[in-house]
């Protein structure tokens, strides 16, 4: 019986999301490289084991399965090796993970001036652009995240300022008026005691995040482009090595990174038919973020293009109760390149709400940044997303997932005032 996948685009252009076509069928997966894209992380890679081991766990005891984690020699890239049984077959997977963490700390080495200098210089950019009109459009979850941390930095300001002036009033009781100036002294050490203690409240993060995204107008970087380049060799070496699957998983940030690097490797034709079956699974993505901004017809002519591709299978999740990500939003559409036959992605809803039992989603409802890596965690009411089974079981991430109907409510209106495309050389 072949695979039915849902979602494809009819005959006027629009999506169709009942009308199922023929995908050919394949064996189990006994042999998975699962190549994992992080987002905007400074974290070392491996709090990613560690995750994958304690959650894997975690789902292993609540769903019937054994997995068992464990370290692989030593390579370029960091990774780790997972032994899994799930439904009855037994699944051997290397998880390889690109980590572009240096980038990020590089990224938000900024001194207090410079931090609120970018602070204003990302509000123009998305504002004289257009993409910020696009955003409001959109989810209220990253437009609040957005929002957040230029709140906060005016605030802490105006609390050093505050408490400045106290000072400075002070002193103009006993000293001349001129010398009450010299209360101004401890703004710069009121706001470094905010920034050392920003893990509370994540506003100096949330802002490089906004403000790395626009850097260059909505164009990747140079680092990151010479390291995506590297990237590109090693999910290249991975198409070519005796596996039934490989796994391009891209989280948050990392989900339009993994985008553009598969275009450039379908593009360039290192995806061989009789190759392993080529899968892409974006988490949680911010896509709109970058791709509503003027300067990425690189991320918008790859959106256009991956999203028609016959290579691969692209499976997209969110969640609505996720307030870091665009739920259940189409990026290409919203974007304004979904070609006429667009094929991707496969829009699924993780339902944290459904997924998690009241307790726990209770207990982690107002915990915004550890919801938006729920994705990577076991859930204790799962559905058919179980992101273990997808990286360590037997079946293709479309066997397992691409009977689904896309989730009611995908957005889908274009949103974008830019949406020219222009490819580079690959």
């Amino acid at each position: 019986m072949p695979l039915q996948i849902r979602g494809l685009v009819g005959i006027d252009g629009v999506m169709d999301e009942s009308q199922p076509v023929d995908a050919p069928e394949a064996g189990p997966v006994r042999r998975r490289r699962v190549i994992y894209v992080p987002g905007y992380d400074p974290f070392h890679a491996r709090k990613y084991r560690e995750l994958y081991r304690s959650e894997s766990r975690a789902q292993a005891a609540i769903s019937g399965y054994s997995v068992t984690v464990s370290g692989r020699e030593k390579a370029e890239y960091f990774g780790w090796q997972v032994a899994a049984e799930i439904e009855g077959t037994e699944v051997e997977t290397e998880v390889v993970l690109l980590a572009w963490s240096d980038i990020v700390k590089e990224s938000m080495e900024r001194g207090l001036w410079q931090t609120y200098l970018q602070m204003l210089r990302t509000i123009w950019t998305y504002s004289n652009s257009g993409a910020l009109r696009g955003v409001l459009r959109l989810n209220k979850g990253p437009v609040i995240g957005a929002f957040y941390p230029v709140v906060f930095l005016v605030l802490q300001l105006l609390f050093a300022l505050a408490v400045a002036s106290g000072i400075g009033w002070a002193i103009a009781q006993v000293a001349p008026l001129w010398m009450g100036l010299a209360g101004l002294v401890v703004v710069a050490p009121t706001l470094r005691w905010f920034a050392r203690h920003d893990n509370l409240v994540l506003a100096r993060y949330l802002l490089h995040t906004f403000a790395f995204s626009c850097v260059s107008g909505g164009a990747y970087p140079q680092a990151l482009e010479a390291r995506m380049a590297a990237f590109e060799r090693v999910i290249a070496e991975a198409l070519e090595a005796d596996v039934d699957e490989v796994l391009v998983v891209g989280h948050s940030l990392g989900a339009h990174v993994a985008i553009s690097m598969l275009s450039d490797l379908i593009r360039a034709g290192k995806h061989r038919p009789d190759g392993p079956v080529l899968s892409l699974l974006t988490l949680g993505h911010v896509i709109p973020m970058v791709s509503l901004l003027p300067g990425a017809a690189r991320l918008r002519a790859d959106l256009n293009f991956l999203s028609a591709s016959e290579a691969l299978c692209w499976v997209d999740v969110t969640a609505p109760g996720d307030g870091c990500t665009f739920a259940l939003t189409d990026p290409a559409s919203v974007s304004g390149v979904a070609p006429e036959n667009q094929r991707w992605p496969l829009i699924l809803s993780a339902a944290f709400s459904q997924t998690l039992s009241p307790e726990r989603w209770k207990a982690l409802r107002w915990r915004f940044y550890r919801l938006h890596f729920q994705y990577l965690c076991a859930f204790d009411r799962p559905n058919d997303y179980d992101y273990f089974r997808i990286t360590a079981g037997p079946k293709t991430l479309c066997q397992r997932l691409g009977h689904r109907k896309p989730s009611p409510g995908v957005k889908r209106q274009c949103v974008s005032k830019q949406t020219s495309m222009e490819l580079r050389d690959v």
